[in-house]
Order: structure tokens, then sequence, then C-alpha cells
């Protein structure tokens, strides 16, 4: 027993972590405490950018500054804003009465938006914080948890302004306009998410 105790005294001090215990049936609850959290963690690095995949969410692919995640069953798209992020492009959004959730987020002096709705059998989960954003379409019971793991890689993105100056200066995104925005809840990414759940079998 007393091995066990020390082993974890000296994770919790090597990693620098402090345990938090979180409430994941209140959706308001789950984002006021992970997105509250001043957190340098990260794991994974894209370009001019690096962000903390929680334990359990797979990489699956990158397409551009774009990624592909996978956990229990649900895809998630990770969409980062480089672009907005550099110039600091302001957005708004007005809370939707008639979906599932709908909630402004400004935590951290950081902006964003987190909107829930039902699509067919599905709810499709739009979370946009920090220039960056994450969709799943995903069953009502695993709303919590996707909001949980979303949570926590939007938190913990952090830009790396040198290496995006280079980036632009060098014309990175000549003919590259910006194809998403991710600042706008989109009704019309079905498709994408009708496609993946028809070839979950192959």
């Amino acid at each position: 027993m007393k091995k066990i105790v020390i082993t974890l005294m000296l994770v919790f001090l090597v990693t620098g972590c402090t345990v938090v215990r979180i409430d994941t049936d209140s959706i308001d609850n789950t984002i006021n405490v992970i997105l509250s959290k001043n957190n340098d963690l990260y794991n994974t690095v894209g370009k001019g950018y690096k962000y903390y995949k929680p334990r359990g969410v797979t990489y699956i692919d990158t397409n551009e500054y774009n990624e592909k995640l996978y956990s229990n069953g649900n895809y998630y798209y990770l969409y980062v804003d480089i672009n907005s992020y550099y110039y600091k492009k302001e957005f708004t959004y007005e809370e939707n009465n008639n979906a599932y959730y709908s909630r402004k987020i400004d935590i951290n002096n950081k902006l964003g938006y987190l909107e829930i709705n039902k699509y067919k059998d599905k709810y499709l989960i739009e979370f946009m914080y920090n220039y960056a954003k994450i969709e799943a379409l995903v069953d009502e019971k695993d709303i919590n948890d996707v909001v949980l793991n979303s949570s926590y890689i939007l938190s913990t993105i952090k830009f790396n302004s040198k290496v995006i100056k280079i980036m632009l200066n060098d014309n990175y995104f000549i003919n590259k306009e910006e194809r998403y925005d991710v600042f706008t809840p989109k009704e019309e990414t079905m498709e994408l998410y009708d496609y993946d759940e028809s070839n979950e079998g192959d």
C-alpha cells in the first residue's frame, strides 16, 4: 500500500498535475472547470500550434492545419484557424434558443461557443474556442464525454506566433483561401458525417 501511495505522489510531482474533480454530468461545469485552467501540457504538434490530446483520443489524419481524431466510436474534426489567430479576427455568436444546447463562451480572455443540435438520431457538437473548433456527430449518451475531451483539446491549444509569421511571410497561404469558418455554426457539414458513418465498417 505504501508503494502505491509513494508511486502516485511521484507521478503528481513529476507531471505537476493536480486532481480536479469534475461533475461531467453538467456541460456547463465541465466547460467552466477545464477552460479556466492554465494548462501548459501538450503531446501533439501541428503547423504553428500544439495541444494536449487526452488519453483515449487517437490521431487519425491531418489535412493542412486540420486534424481528424477518434475516441470511443466517435470521430472528432479539429479545425485550427491560424489566419484568424494571427490577425486577431473578431467574431460574434448569438445563443440559439432552438438548439439542444447553446452557449457563448468568454473564459480566460478567449472567446468561443458550444452549440449542440439534433441531427436524425444523433447530435452535432460544434465547439469553438481560442481560434479552433471541434465538430463531432455522436449519440446522446456520448455528448458529455465528447465535450470533456474537446474542452481539454481546445483549452490547451498554444500558437507559435514566430512560426506562423514565417508561414505567412513565405506566402504559405497563397491560393489557400480560408475554406472553413470556425466562427460560424454550420448545418451544411452533415454530408461529411454521413460519409464517415457509412464507411465505419470498411
